[in-house]
């Protein structure tokens, strides 16, 4: 027996009915943000490995993909016993977007909205649901320090989620200047705060017991953790988020003033968007002010929010794609090329999708072959039709 011949751990091969899901889906989310404004760009798969790995990715920056230097680069740093690589595949769309607005601001609108989507890469263990190669896709507003650029991305992901008939999506929100506060009122020192929010982080992993426990080895904090999370009041919107809250509404919104999201270049409203049928998050972002500046020299005021494309597959009925166009297998059987091409394209001007097919001896396997792949219709053609007839494929 032949061995398996499988894409690398963690990535995938989609079949074509599979791969125009994920197109459809893709289209719906990125035709929603393109209503409201925003504009689509496109970045690299690659960026300078010093950038990838500059401190503001958080723990994704240790699973960037590292390129080897070539040529006469690597041989010498080889020689010299020095560092081998000088590019990564990106981790995500942020850095490389960041990248992207200091090389081109001059070029672009005082308040930059991007649409960005694409594949990235993370040297993750693979396992269900966690893949080394995954789509994400990101709206961002560039130049733009008020709570209008907040409300603008909620609303519009929220819009994104409804048109594929996920409207049960709640964002959770919080602030990161109130968990600053927080470990403050804790007693967590100003350098150790990073490390405090990840251990926070773990609150959904390792629940409040595990994470006072873990406050208390590092920090000596544990029992002000504790009397913390026991006098929670999650009703009272903090002041910071009065206006996001007022504006998008409680409905579709949760205050949840332990949401950290493990990012270390957050300074303002974090984000983390929930849906019941999934078990994890399927998004999330915040205000990124600081770090624009890294590239650009100046400060530059900066939100986003990336939709999980992965996981809202998941989620996605296949009602969202109902009413698409048709589509139809024309076989031909005898001498009608020409006329076929001609009715072809007058199908496709209609509306629908219309692939030719040359009659097999056996019809119905061709069928079965077309209906597992998303085709809908089929109609035969020969010298002698004078019409053809659409019939559904049983």
């Amino acid at each position: 027996m032949a061995n398996p011949v499988n894409p690398p751990r963690g990535m995938r091969d989609f079949l074509p009915e599979e791969k125009r899901a994920r197109d459809l889906v893709l289209g719906k989310i990125r035709e929603t943000y393109s209503d409201r404004g925003y504009q689509e760009i496109e970045t690299p798969a690659l960026e300078d490995l010093a950038r990838l790995t500059s401190g503001q990715g958080g723990d994704n920056e240790t699973l960037a993909f590292r390129v080897m230097k070539r040529g006469a680069e690597l041989d010498e740093a080889m020689a010299a016993g020095g560092e081998l690589s000088d590019l990564g595949l990106r981790y995500d769309l942020t850095v490389p977007l960041t990248r992207y607005y200091a090389t081109n601001r001059n070029s672009l609108p005082t308040v930059f909205k991007a649409i960005q989507t694409g594949p990235v890469w993370r040297a993750e263990r693979p396992q269900k649901g966690r893949y080394r190669q995954f789509v994400q896709c990101d709206i961002d507003i560039i130049g733009d320090a008020s709570g209008l650029a907040e409300v603008d991305l909620l609303t519009s992901s929220l819009a994104a989620l409804d048109a594929l008939g996920l409207s049960d999506a709640v964002i959770r929100v919080n602030h990161r200047s109130l968990l600053i506060n927080l470990l403050d009122s804790l007693g967590v020192s100003a350098n150790d705060h990073g490390s405090a929010m990840i251990s926070i982080d773990k609150l959904d992993k390792i629940g409040a017991d595990g994470v006072a426990a873990e406050l208390e080895e590092r920090f000596k904090v544990g029992s002000a953790f504790t009397s913390w999370i026991s006098s929670l009041d999650v009703s009272a919107i903090p002041e910071e988020l009065q206006e996001i809250f007022s504006v998008v509404g409680s409905a579709r919104l949760k205050y949840d003033p332990t949401l950290v999201r493990g990012m270390g270049y957050y300074t303002g409203p974090i984000f983390e968007i929930e849906h019941p049928g999934s078990g994890s998050s399927i998004g999330g972002g915040g205000r990124y002010d600081g770090m624009v500046g890294k590239w650009l020299g100046q400060d530059v005021p900066a939100v986003g929010i990336s939709l999980g494309f992965e996981r809202v597959m998941d989620l996605v009925s296949p009602s969202v794609f109902a009413g698409v166009s048709d589509s139809v297998v024309l076989v031909l059987e005898g001498n009608v090329l020409a006329k076929a091409v001609e009715i072809r394209d007058s199908l496709i001007a209609q509306g629908y999708r219309v692939r030719l097919e040359s009659r097999p001896k056996k019809l119905n396997s061709l069928l079965e072959s077309m209906a597992a792949n998303g085709f809908t219709h089929f109609a035969t053609l020969d010298e002698n039709t004078a019409e053809i007839e659409l019939r559904p494929i049983a």
